[in-house]
């Protein structure tokens, strides 16, 4: 038996949407406009921490942003992929993300998918009792930083974390990563010649990956449904 590995980024990957973004576009598009002018200067998961605190100053509540969350463009044949292919008990799940852990297991719940992760790595956020969602960096900007020359964001480096993961549960005949940003680059760089990533086309990404080809495999996909085509024939 094989034993296989899938490493799935969350937005614009698992989902079709930016989970970060749609929160916004849905229930306060000023604020939603002001994260685009500041996107530039801001760290992006400062920036959505204080648009967090905006929104809830402004009477966004917990149940509203839980509610755009359960609304936001899943495709089924994600869902499909990923319940049917776990289901045969061969394949680990692990979601690397630099989205969020409240926004992550939200969505997956609602699709019935949480289940089908061993693990969740993302950016911490928690519920306060003020109806906060009070976001922190994963690695934090006060204390020691991680030493990606990749390219990676300050809040994570993802090649470190794919290793880190690694380190927890051991070796896997194959890996396959399912990416679309720029910031998918580094684990994907880790990855070995028996590997795969399966990288969405037109978006950060796959530019990078023209510019500097991985030794893993490299299969481009647009619609999920490529994706659930691929796990079938697993």
């Amino acid at each position: 038996m094989v034993r296989r590995l899938i490493v799935y980024d969350f937005d614009w990957s698992m989902a079709d949407q930016d989970s970060d973004r749609w929160v916004f576009e849905v229930l306060d598009i000023g604020i939603r406009r002001k994260m685009e002018d500041l996107e530039s200067t801001v760290q992006w998961t400062d920036l959505v921490a204080q648009s967090l605190r905006e929104g809830h100053e402004a009477g966004i509540t917990r149940a509203q942003i839980e509610s755009a969350l359960r609304a936001m463009p899943f495709h089924p044949a994600s869902k499909r992929a990923i319940s049917n292919l776990k289901a045969k008990g061969e394949t680990t799940f692990f979601c690397l993300s630099n989205a969020n852990s409240v926004f992550i297991s939200t969505i997956l719940k609602e699709q019935g998918l949480t289940d089908c992760f061993t693990e969740l790595v993302t950016n911490p956020a928690v519920w306060e009792e003020s109806g906060l969602l009070n976001l922190r960096r994963r690695v934090d900007p006060v204390g020691p930083q991680h030493a990606c020359k990749v390219g990676c964001s300050p809040n994570m480096c993802k090649g470190d974390e794919l290793e880190a993961f690694l380190q927890r549960h051991g070796d896997f005949d194959q890996i396959i990563y399912v990416g679309d940003g720029s910031n998918d680059y580094c684990p994907v760089l880790r990855l070995r010649s028996q590997d795969t990533v399966l990288c969405r086309t037109m978006r950060g990404l796959s530019k990078r990956i023209e510019k500097g080809p991985p030794q893993c495999h490299v299969k481009y996909w647009d619609g999920a449904w490529e994706i659930e085509e691929l796990y079938k024939t697993f």
